[in-house]
């Protein structure tokens, strides 16, 4: 019992880990900065939901995570390492989701919603429920989540 205790215990201590849950913390922290202070937050709730876990926004979480995690296993493990290999490929599809798919959805719905709200409005349809915008990247965005994640896992490696 003791094992698992232990490896319970070296696991969450795990620098890899520590680096990538305050990486995607320090990136929502930042995204909950902007919002709050453009006007863009309008509830506790909202606050909690972006703090927490809402996609899209600068900087991109989801960047800084995966960008933290390709830093982290670098260090450890070096850039030879099939692991790092393993991160590597891990972060591309990571990038080109944000940046590509998702944003792509995202502004495929926003269409689908406008064509479907003015169908309704004209009568030409029953009913219109509208359709799950996801928010995507923006290279800029993405950019600046992957620097944030790139300098956390720096961090991390350099002052263990």
């Amino acid at each position: 019992m003791d094992n698992a205790k232990d490896q319970f215990i070296s696991f969450i201590r795990n620098p890899v880990l520590l680096s990538c849950i305050f990486s995607w913390l320090s990136a929502q922290f930042v995204k909950t900065l902007i919002n709050l202070f453009s006007g863009k937050i309008h509830s506790v709730q909202e606050l909690f939901e972006l703090l927490i876990w809402r996609t899209g926004g600068m900087p991109s979480s989801h960047s800084a995570l995966v960008s933290t995690l390709c830093t982290t296993i670098a260090f450890r493990s070096g850039i030879n390492s099939d692991i790092f290999l393993l991160s590597l490929g891990f972060f591309m599809v990571t990038i080109r989701d944000a940046v590509g798919v998702r944003r792509a959805n995202g502004l495929q719905a926003k269409i689908i919603n406008k064509i479907g709200k003015s169908l309704a409005e004209k009568k030409l349809i029953d009913e219109f429920k509208p359709v799950k915008e996801v928010n995507g990247h923006t290279p800029v965005e993405v950019a600046i989540g992957c620097l944030l994640g790139f300098f956390i896992g720096l961090a991390f490696s350099l002052f263990k």
